[in-house]
């Protein structure tokens, strides 16, 4: 009789792990509330077709649509990173590091690949990322462009092209830095 008590005591405080309710002070936040904090990805009305870059049209997770089909019409670098990978959390303040740097000679956009939104969500939220991060749950960038694992920069000309397609993690600023430099003729 004790077994069949504890097991059900067990059982109840397991459904209470899974429950969807918000605590009592409302400390969990609603999803659509926490994407909004995001910042939206940019307008790409009126922007030419893209050189050679993926067709591909992404949801953003602070809102709006990332359109790889379109130019960008300044160079850009694109972050493919996802929240249970490890050597993307290193080096995504790198990229808030560049984006902050950046003003209007570079644009600097984040993928997350291959995560769940939520878990996207709460850790650009967590990470202070301040710059636009598109949302790609099967990873058909990736697919795309033919690369395997995390994380992947690619280098973007104004025009869409891809300049350059660096796989694995950057490591220092200056790396990131020198990269923009070679493959996108930008000096920051």
């Amino acid at each position: 009789m004790r077994r069949l008590a504890v097991a059900a005591a067990a059982l109840l405080a397991l459904a209470a792990c899974g429950s969807e309710e918000p605590d009592a002070g409302g400390g969990r936040q609603e999803p659509a509330a926490a994407e909004s904090e995001l910042t939206p990805c940019p307008e790409q009305e009126g922007t030419a077709a893209a050189a050679d870059a993926p067709d591909l049209a992404l949801d953003c997770l602070g809102g709006g649509t990332l359109d790889l089909g379109r130019a960008p019409g300044v160079p850009t670098v694109l972050n493919l990173w996802a929240s249970w990978c490890g050597p993307c959390r290193a080096e995504l303040p790198l990229f808030q590091q560049l984006s902050e740097a950046a003003g209007d000679q570079l644009r600097v956009l984040g993928v997350d690949s291959q995560d769940g939104r939520p878990q996207g969500v709460s850790f650009a939220l967590d990470a202070g990322l301040t710059f636009p991060s598109a949302y790609d749950l099967e990873g058909d960038l990736a697919a795309e462009l033919g690369l395997q694992g995390l994380p992947h920069s690619v280098f973007l000309a104004a025009d869409g092209s891809v300049a350059h397609v660096q796989a694995g993690e950057i490591s220092s600023y200056d790396e990131l830095r020198g990269l923009v430099a070679e493959h996108l003729g930008v000096a920051l």
